[in-house]
Formats: C-alpha cells, sequence, structure tokens
C-alpha cells in the first residue's frame, strides 16, 4: 500500500488543549469518543456536540467559569427551523456518560453545562452561549490524545452509528505500527450508541449498526475499516476486532469522484423552480 502521511493523534509535552485546530475541523479529546451512557444521543446531537467542541477549542476551553458563544444558524446548518438544535442542546445538557479516565477509573460526567438564549425579536433564536460541565473541566485539562475530525466529514454522516466509529478510527489513525483493537461486543455496541435493549441478536447489530456504520466510513473518511469475529463462547460472539488502514491517493480520487456524482445526481433530481422572473 502507498505511504500516504498521518495526521497526528496526540501530544504529549503539552497535552490536547494546546494542539493547534485547523479551519474546519474538530479536535475532540479521546475522553469524549468512548464513552458508555451515551445510546440516547442522535447523530444531529453528536454533530451538534462536536461543533461546540470545535468552537470552544483552545488552551482556555477548561476555564472555570469560561462561557462561550455561537450562533444557531451555524448550528442548524441547511435546516430553517431552530426546533432540532434547541431538542439536541437540551439532550446534551441532560446526558450523562461514563468516562475513562487516565488512570484506568471512570467517571460520571454531564456532557454540556448552563446555556443561555439570545433571542432576536419574538421567539427567534440567534445566539447560543454555553459552558461546558464542570466536572468536565478537570478531564479536559489533562487529556493528552485526541482525534482530529472533519466538520465536512462528519456533516456526510446519515447515522450515528457511523458517526461513531469514524470518531474512533479517527483517534487511533495516527499511531504507527497499529493497525486493529480488539473490543469485547458489548463495549463496542455501547461506544457506538447502540440503545439499550436494541439489535440484541448479533446479527441484528451487524445488519442494522456495524455493517451501515462500516460502510459509511469507507464511503467518507480518508481511511476504510473493517469489522472481524475474533473470539466466540459457544454461539455467542464475545469479541470483535476493528482493523483500518488509509486510503491510497488512487482510492481517494475515485472516493472524490463518487462524492461528485452523487451530488450531481442529487442537484438533478430536485424538481425545477417554477417561480417566474420579472425584470421590470
Amino acid at each position: 500500500m502507498q505511504d500516504v502521511p498521518r495526521p497526528k493523534s496526540h501530544d504529549s509535552t503539552r497535552g490536547t488543549l494546546h494542539a493547534f485546530q485547523r479551519r474546519g475541523e474538530v479536535i475532540k479529546p479521546a475522553e469524549l469518543i468512548e464513552v458508555r451512557g451515551g445510546e440516547k444521543i442522535t447523530l444531529a446531537a453528536r454533530r451538534i456536540y462536536n461543533q461546540l467542541l470545535s468552537n470552544a477549542f483552545g488552551p482556555e476551553m477548561a476555564a472555570e467559569g469560561r462561557e462561550h458563544r455561537i450562533s444557531f444558524s451555524e448550528l442548524r446548518g441547511n435546516h430553517t427551523s431552530n426546533d432540532r438544535v434547541t431538542e439536541s442542546i437540551l439532550s446534551l445538557m441532560q446526558t450523562v456518560v461514563r468516562v475513562r479516565m487516565s488512570d484506568g477509573s471512570t467517571r460520571n460526567v454531564h456532557l454540556l453545562g448552563p446555556t443561555d438564549v439570545e433571542k432576536f425579536g419574538p421567539g427567534i433564536a440567534t445566539m447560543l452561549t454555553y459552558e461546558l460541565h464542570p466536572k468536565l473541566l478537570p478531564i479536559l485539562r489533562d487529556s493528552q490524545i485526541f482525534a482530529r475530525l472533519e466538520m465536512q466529514i462528519l456533516h456526510g454522516f446519515s447515522t450515528k452509528y457511523g458517526m461513531a466509529l469514524y470518531e474512533i478510527i479517527a483517534k487511533r489513525i495516527g499511531l504507527k505500527h497499529i493497525f486493529y483493537n480488539d473490543f469485547e461486543t458489548e463495549e463496542l455496541r455501547d461506544y457506538l450508541g447502540v440503545p439499550e435493549g436494541k439489535l440484541g441478536p448479533f446479527a441484528a447489530l451487524r445488519r442494522k449498526a456495524i455493517e451501515p456504520a462500516v460502510a459509511e466510513v469507507n464511503a467518507l473518511a480518508p481511511f476504510s475499516c473493517r469489522v472481524d469475529v475474533v473470539e466466540t463462547k459457544g454461539r455467542k460472539i464475545t469479541k470483535l476486532r476493528l482493523s483500518w488502514w488509509m486510503k491510497t491517493i488512487e482510492e481517494r480520487k475515485l472516493q472524490w469522484e463518487a462524492q461528485q456524482d452523487k451530488q450531481r445526481d442529487l442537484f438533478e433530481s430536485e424538481p425545477p423552480c417554477l417561480g417566474i422572473f420579472d425584470p421590470s
């Protein structure tokens, strides 16, 4: 395989918050990627949370009482209503996840702290002021490992499982000589955000969550991946292996062409404009 430069995924000298975040990029601390208890986080909420992290990122991100501001128009994307943004913000404020600490212990934390909405006119929300939860700040200050996520890729996902898998691999893609990671089946299920009690049989988990996630990552990301069964106990699948590799330049070219074809098909499938232009 052709050798392709890999993005750095850690900064052992100064920590995550001192990394340089490029335009259109999200630097996400590793501690916020593989969490448990986030099964209620929707695709929209996961995408918005990444935007909030990107907007707040910097050495002062973990400062006590630090407030951050972002416009609703930036968070809602192509949608004209703020309803989905508001629902996502409330969901993130209420969500408590189990985060693995650097010493191997776990901590239960809220993903988002207090928020305020600035309105322009009656009922029209324009700006969001938010804080990260105080219990989250020490985790961010101590973080040494992170993933570089591309905002354009994040907006391409249609399933939360695909976005979660992309983040899991992005956390590891910069590691040299490591090209796979084994997960307990229940562990990977939690990291993907599969709701408790859903997709119980492995066949359902594979068909509804794993395979769609792998397909989306392979279509959108600069790397490819696969998931294989590596351990069983009786008829139960107990361990899975996630493998990844960087795409070659030729594969990236074909990927770009496929994406252009998809965008062209979407444009051509839109109904024609029936408006009448009157130059007078």
